[in-house]
């Protein structure tokens, strides 16, 4: 064997023990919202549509939310790094000290999700009602404010599950969410048929029992992720929710890294939003076409998550031990790997289309049908530059390169990817076909940029004469 492949064989190895995890966490964790788009389906298209603008515009605000706290999980596994690196030698004082920094980042992390979840539920609940002003169907959006009003609360214990969260994958021990994980989506499917069709001892709420449903999931798992730590001997030490003890020096350092993580991941998920609105000018047929392929894209794009992460976690913690070859191999294997399961799933796309579709439409949609099966097309390209370019910011995290992400976002999205969706769609006249290669067109241009800098970034920093082994 070649030995390139051969190393490059080995350093997946090392980096699917933690995104493997990570990655089918991601993949439960998007059953979720795919078991929600499907109840929303089996209640009609107008319904479909309905949902699908609740889920738009909660998504788009958790996605910030989550992303105020993404940064935790880096500047824990540097953390311990230290901590690990101090213990094999004689600086105890130098591992205590570590550990009490990763105990006052949980903290931290903590207080900052609670204001970040009680500012987002109130912007969802007011942009439910703005949004009549886009140009969406006056009867869509009076059916998508209730499912709104009862999504709104499940933002503060989802943040919460992401600052815990971030701090298991920074301590490397993320087992645990894949089971709580996997285990909600059996709860959601049961509190969904329950609360829309009044099984049991609930009430029959239809399609806004969906979004109460979610809100009840997401507490119950932050619930279950804590318990799970606190019986862990190497998390329960440093996990403390003592938010009043949060040193003012670390929430700022977090507000610092993650207000412009929080930024990329509203730049991504607000043009995503706008693309909605665009596809949703055009009716209602189109509006659940774009709902439903926007979801395939979703449940693949967790895959360059759980890579995105092991990755960035893996930067950071080659960094804190001078291993500046490690880190450069890591962003190549992180983009072999996802290449390798985009190359698969659009095949998968392009060959059996009506069977990807058939869990989202019953046999009466077919204007919605036909739309989708088009925008399948391009999401089986446009998938490789989606994976690429979240990879990128991941990298870019490991750096502590944040601000960043954030600029090149702001020109591959909104100066090139948006321009392109409205001249090929609204102007050319293309419509959601358009809207969709225009899409495309922003995500390639983000993932080069993302790339670029990426590699920039890590040879302006300062080589070590011996490199550490590595910990991927």
């Amino acid at each position: 064997m070649p030995p390139a492949l051969a190393r490059l064989l080995g350093d997946s190895r090392a980096l699917a023990s933690l995104a493997v995890p990570l990655a089918l966490t991601q993949l439960a964790q998007v059953a979720l919202t795919t078991t929600d788009t499907i109840m929303m389906g089996l209640l009609g298209t107008e319904a479909l549509a309905a949902g699908g603008l609740a889920m738009v515009i909660f998504n788009q605000l958790r996605t910030m939310g989550v992303g105020m706290v993404t940064a935790v999980g880096n500047q824990v596994a540097a953390a311990d790094a230290r901590a690990e690196s101090a213990g094999d030698g004689s600086g105890n004082t130098d591992k205590e000290a570590a550990e009490d920094e990763i105990r006052d980042l949980v903290r931290a992390s903590l207080l900052l999700s609670t204001l970040a979840g009680v500012a987002g539920a109130v912007l969802m609940v007011l942009i439910g009602h703005a949004v009549i002003w886009l140009g969406q169907d006056p009867d869509v959006v009076d059916a998508a404010k209730p499912v709104l009003y009862t999504m709104a609360p499940g933002l503060i214990p989802c943040l919460w599950f992401q600052a815990i969260r971030q701090f298991t994958v920074g301590m490397r021990r993320p087992q645990a969410l894949l089971r709580i994980t996997i285990a909600s989506i059996a709860v959601n499917a049961g509190l969904n048929w329950a609360l829309i069709h009044g099984t049991w001892i609930f009430p029959a709420l239809g399609l806004p029992g969906i979004g109460l449903s979610t809100s009840l999931v997401y507490a119950l798992s932050c619930l279950a992720l804590y318990l799970s730590a606190r019986r862990d001997a190497r998390l329960a030490p440093v996990l403390s929710l003592a938010i009043w003890k949060t040193r003012p020096a670390t929430l700022r350092r977090l507000t610092g890294l993650g207000t412009p993580i929080a930024a990329t991941y509203g730049s991504e998920a607000g043009f995503f939003f706008v693309v909605a609105l665009f596809a949703g000018s055009f009716g209602t047929a189109a509006l659940a076409a774009h709902t439903a392929v926007n979801q395939l894209v979703y449940i693949v794009f967790q895959v360059a998550v759980g890579l995105s992460h092991a990755a960035s976690i893996g930067v950071s913690r080659e960094l804190a031990l001078h291993n500046l070859a490690a880190a450069r191999r890591l962003k190549t294997t992180a983009l072999a790997c996802a290449a390798a399961v985009m190359a698969l799933v659009g095949l998968v796309y392009v060959t059996v289309p009506q069977l990807v579709l058939a869990p989202f439409f019953d046999s009466g949609d077919d204007r919605a049908v036909e739309v989708a099966t088009q925008l399948l097309l391009v999401a089986a390209v446009l998938q490789f530059f989606d994976c690429t370019q979240n990879i990128g910011v991941g990298l870019l995290r490991g750096l502590d390169d944040t601000k960043g992400g954030f600029r090149v976002t702001l020109v591959g999205y909104w100066l090139v990817g948006l321009p392109a969706a409205a001249l090929l769609g609204l102007a050319i006249g293309l419509d959601t076909l358009g809207i969709w290669l225009g899409l495309l067109t922003g995500l390639a241009t983000t993932a080069v940029l993302l790339l670029r800098r990426f590699d920039r970034g890590l040879s302006r920093l300062p080589r070590a004469t011996e490199p550490a082994p590595s910990q991927a």
